[in-house]
Formats: C-alpha cells, structure tokens, sequence
C-alpha cells in the first residue's frame, strides 16, 4: 500500500502551537495572490488517495472545527483514527471515522485485504511513526511564511537517517513554498556504520 503525507509547517518546522492551535494557516501568506502553477492543493490530494489513517489529536482538532456536512473536506474517505487511549470517536464525527489500536503494519494489510490502495497519513506523530517503519513513500511538506517560534514540531527523532530523494519545489506567489519527497525505500538506515 502506497503510504503518503500532505502536511503544512511553519518555517521555524510546527504544524502546531503548544496548545495544539493551527489558526496561523490562515493567516499566513498572501491570500489574494494565489498559489499558482505545480502547487498540489487538498482537494487535488485528496482525490488521489483512497483512505486516510490520522493521529487522535488530529481527530480533536478537526472534531473542534464542528463542520457541517457541506464543510466536510473528505467527502466518504474512509478514515482511521490512531489512538490507544481513546476507543470513541466524538459524537460528531461517530459516522466519519473508525478508532483502531494495535500494530500498524496489520492496520495497512487489513485496509489492502479490503481493496484500498493509497493512504493519506496525517499528524505529527502518525506520520513519524510511518517513516520509523519505513512504510511512509511520500511527502508534500506545504512551508507557510510564518515563525511561530514554539509548538509540536513537524519531525522529532527518527529511528536512523531518512533518505528524501527525487525533491520538487513549487514557489507560490502568495509566499508558500511547496516540496514534494519520495522518500528512499529501507528506511530508516542506521546512523552507525558497521565497524
């Protein structure tokens, strides 16, 4: 299965504040210029996935938006929510999402048994612990021209070094600037070499 991230970061590398906030992505940047040509937008994304797997704190937060029907952006994406401390979803999202606690490794076999092939991965967290298995392939890091100088970072620390080949990066002219990875099959690699 095909394992892929769309992720917006802060210059300074957070995709949040301390308090989880992410109300800066919509501030930043010059709206009234646009994104322009090679930028990857949501819908576009989304549309090339078939699932998504996300962290529980990204669950809050969208579940905190309390968007209606209309404003729901994964239309019937079938999504899965990581959490081992949580077992229900909140009650607005109770028809949108499915809790799972386990190994992630039979998450992503169960999801191609039933006939999904690409997933959007989604939270800091998540999409640390797919680059740890060396299950993550894909990266589009959306860089926002802000410093908000503290917050949940968009990386922490990796089990070895992560390869990130094939690079692309779109400049917008609303001061975005988009990259695009693969990331190296293997990975992580060992930080050590054999002696």
């Amino acid at each position: 299965m095909k394992c892929s991230a769309y992720i917006a970061a802060s210059v300074d590398g957070f995709i949040a504040r301390p308090d989880g906030s992410i109300d800066w992505l919509q501030t930043a940047g010059n709206p009234e210029a646009g994104v322009g040509e090679g930028y990857i937008d949501f819908e576009t994304y989304i549309a090339s996935v078939d699932c998504m797997i996300m962290g529980r704190k990204c669950m809050d937060i969208i579940s905190s938006f309390d968007l209606s029907p209309e404003q729901w952006p994964y239309g019937a994406l079938k999504i899965v929510v990581l959490s081992n401390t949580v077992q229900t979803p909140p009650d607005n999202l109770k028809d949108k999402v499915k809790m799972y606690s386990g190994d992630l490794t039979v998450l992503l076999d169960e999801l191609e048994r039933d006939g999904y092939r690409s997933a959007y991965i989604d939270g800091g967290a998540t999409i640390q612990n797919f680059i740890n298995l060396g299950r993550l392939n894909e990266i589009t890091i959306t860089q926002m021209p802000i410093l908000i100088g503290d917050g949940a970072p968009l990386f922490g620390s990796t089990l070895g070094d992560v390869d990130l080949i094939d690079a692309q990066a779109v400049v917008c002219p609303n001061d975005y600037i988009q990259f695009r990875y693969r990331i190296k099959k293997g990975q992580p690699k060992s930080r050590h070499s054999a002696a």
